[in-house]
């Protein structure tokens, strides 16, 4: 059986867009263990403008296929995401 890809759109409330940014990769860390969650994707909007959306992880694919864990725009150089 063949799978699509779906966004599930969560809203939450937040001080401003690093706040927003830190609320996500906390959700998305947490729900590390199900396979099925496309962490490496996830973004954030704000609810008014929600076709300007802000990357919250960098995603850089890795030697071995693996694809870099830290956050948007960090300084240094890319890791491995952490396993849960």
């Amino acid at each position: 059986m063949s799978r699509e890809r779906f966004v599930v759109h969560l809203p939450v409330l937040a001080t401003d867009l690093p706040a927003a940014k830190r609320f996500a990769r906390a959700i998305t860390r947490a729900l590390g263990f199900l396979p099925d969650v496309d962490r490496g994707e996830t973004t954030v909007s704000a609810e008014d403008a929600q076709f300007v959306r802000h990357r919250v992880f960098c995603d850089s694919l890795l030697d071995g296929g693996r694809r870099c864990g830290r956050a948007a725009d960090h300084d240094g150089p890319c890791v491995p995401p952490e396993r849960p």
